[in-house]
């Protein structure tokens, strides 16, 4: 979101590339992905994480203000599930695509064995941390910052290895991320078709088109209870919000654009090797949203899963990255 849609703007908006570049600096780096990992030769694959956990990049918990503002529940709740996994897919030429993956997907992870595709950063965090602390390190930082970067390079792997497409770069964004972007723009604008109602998210929508402010936005893109197709809904939910992002950047001025560029760097972390002034100026003006299909819903050890088949989501990103992009869809509402 911050990467693909800010860079955009400022590239499509005309704004001075001294500017530009100084989305690279602050900005926390991640060794996740090593010089010698395969690389896409289509283009780029760039996959964004959106995390569940309310803790801040150096796992301290955030102000009670802010939490309450988040509507998202207290410190201790989310763990470290990558509850939004997308894609990003930029060919040589040609419109960029944005590939959903559904977080409950049953799929093999990194650290062995089966389980949701969202796991696999939080298990290979905890199994870092309990080795390192096996080893007497007991510094909290020092331990959080391990861990996350084993949860980084076990989720990489996870979702390379279901596509079966390299990962090029890596972006990681938590629910603080997601609400200080909004914060920073004032909200965004939305459309729903029907209204809505869920008091486990905060959602509390009429239907139509309405502004929601940084708090309502973070509700929009987490709710789920009471969605006709549940966490799928709320995956159309995600690309709208993405959506509206971009359209309320590009009617902000230079200023507002930085403003929430400086907000963002306190809750991003890219692959070291990810040149962002380069990405900018290559990025495709047009990215279209999609998402990877699932066979049907299941039940594994008492919890709900997504059956998939691999080969028929192969065969979809296949599809996506090198077929011409279908006839832009008109504007809408979402569920």
């Amino acid at each position: 979101m911050w990467t693909a849609l800010c860079a955009a703007v400022l590239v499509t908006s005309g704004i001075a590339w001294s500017t530009v570049s100084t989305i690279s600096a602050g900005v926390e780096r991640s060794y996740a992905i090593p010089d010698d990992a395969p690389r896409s030769a289509s283009g780029r694959n760039i996959l964004i994480m959106g995390l569940t956990t309310r803790l801040d990049m150096h796992g301290e918990p955030l102000p009670d203000d802010v939490l309450r503002r988040m509507q998202a529940g207290e410190s201790d709740r989310g763990g470290y599930n990558a509850n939004t996994l997308i894609l990003l897919h930029i060919p040589v030429s040609g419109p960029a695509v944005a590939m959903s993956v559904p977080r409950d997907n049953l799929v093999r992870l990194a650290s062995g064995g089966e389980g949701k595709i969202k796991e696999a950063y939080g298990r290979a965090k905890i199994a870092e941390e309990d080795r390192l602390r096996g080893a007497g390190q007991q510094d909290r930082r020092t331990l959080e910052r391990a861990g996350r970067e084993a949860g980084r390079r076990a989720q990489v792997e996870t979702v390379s290895k279901f596509l079966d497409q390299p990962v090029d770069h890596l972006v990681e964004i938590s629910l603080i991320g997601f609400f200080h972007i909004a914060e920073g723009l004032g909200g965004v604008d939305v459309c729903l078709r029907d209204a809505t109602k869920d008091p486990l998210s905060g959602a509390d929508f009429p239907a139509g088109p309405q502004h929601l402010d940084a708090g309502q936005s973070l509700s929009f893109v987490r709710q789920r209870h009471g969605l006709p197709r549940g966490d799928l809904d709320r995956t159309r939910r995600q690309q709208a919000f993405l959506s509206a992002v971009a359209k309320r950047l590009k009617g902000a001025d230079v200023t507002a654009v930085q403003a929430v560029v400086d907000m963002a760097k306190q809750d991003v972390v890219v692959d070291a090797g990810f040149d962002l002034v380069e990405f900018a100026r290559n990025l495709p003006s047009e990215v279209r949203f999609e998402t990877l299909p699932i066979e049907g819903g299941a039940r594994v050890d008492g919890l709900d899963v997504n059956e998939v088949d691999p080969a028929k989501v192969r065969a979809k990103v296949t599809e996506l990255a090198t077929a011409p992009p279908p006839p832009p869809p008109g504007e809408g509402c979402v569920d």
